[in-house]
């Protein structure tokens, strides 16, 4: 393991650079300028030199601090294959205190407000990575459980978006009607999860197919909501192997 030590401003794109170490990797953090103020990025950089392609992480409702390490084995799994992985924290100080509401009705109301801001939230991060100097000028969205949702509305509105993973989520209702494109996408849901039934996954894949884009469903039978977080699974290992071809295909990475 190695660390980042320099601090550093990306001129033009309004991006501060911190770092920090992490259990997997040196990571930096950096802010991108959005609307609702700025969102805080981690970023892990690929094994490799030149211009990489770029996968930006949209956790789910409980952010990636409470399981750090099983979203780090995708992160890991990216940048061995030569794609800059970022975890992006598109929740504003407000969201994280609506979404500790213990009520599901409400949080699921609120989500519902909020799922234009948070995509267009992404969208501003998406920008910034994508006009670093180390971009290919390709970059997609993996999104888990809200996140698979705030991924899949980003990507039906902003055209820059070149591929699309989501883990046991779908595409939010009051979104649908309006879709008129999607990219290349893959969807992984167990066959068991009571969290976001697998028609959820499944209307996904019907929707992209039906706007023209190359889409695919995994099923896990017996697996339930979150089965990739879950240490020494074979469908653990399974998701993330499935999800890093996924990317280095649809990306080109060298």
């Amino acid at each position: 393991m190695f660390e980042i030590s320099r601090r550093h401003v990306l001129a033009g794109l309004g991006l501060v650079a911190a770092t920090r170490p992490s259990l997997a990797m040196a990571v930096e953090t950096i802010a991108v300028e959005a609307s609702d103020g700025r969102v805080m990025l981690n970023r892990y950089a690929a094994e490799r030199y030149g211009k990489r392609p770029a996968v930006l992480l949209l956790h789910g409702s409980r952010g990636f601090d409470l399981r750090t390490q099983a979203y780090e084995r995708h992160a890991n799994a990216l940048t061995a294959g030569g794609i800059d992985a970022y975890f992006v924290r598109y929740y504003t100080a407000a969201d994280e205190r609506a979404m500790t509401m213990h009520e599901r009705e409400r949080r699921e109301a609120y989500e519902t407000e909020r799922f234009d801001a948070w995509a267009a939230r992404v969208s501003s991060v998406l920008a910034a990575v994508l006009a670093r100097a180390d971009s290919s000028g390709r970059a997609g969205l993996l999104g888990f459980s809200l996140g698979g949702y705030v991924a899949a509305a980003t990507a039906a509105r902003d055209a820059r978006v070149s591929a699309l993973a989501v883990l046991y989520g779908g595409m939010p209702d009051r979104i649908v009607a309006g879709v008129k494109h999607l990219p290349p996408m893959i969807e992984l849901h167990g066959e068991a999860d009571r969290n976001v039934p697998l028609a959820r996954g499944e209307e996904l894949i019907r929707l992209g197919k039906k706007v023209g884009a190359p889409a695919e469903i995994v099923t896990y039978p017996g697996k339930a909501h979150g089965f990739d977080f879950v240490d020494n699974d074979p469908a653990t290992a399974d998701a993330v192997g499935r999800v890093s071809r996924f990317f280095r295909e649809r990306l080109n990475a060298g």
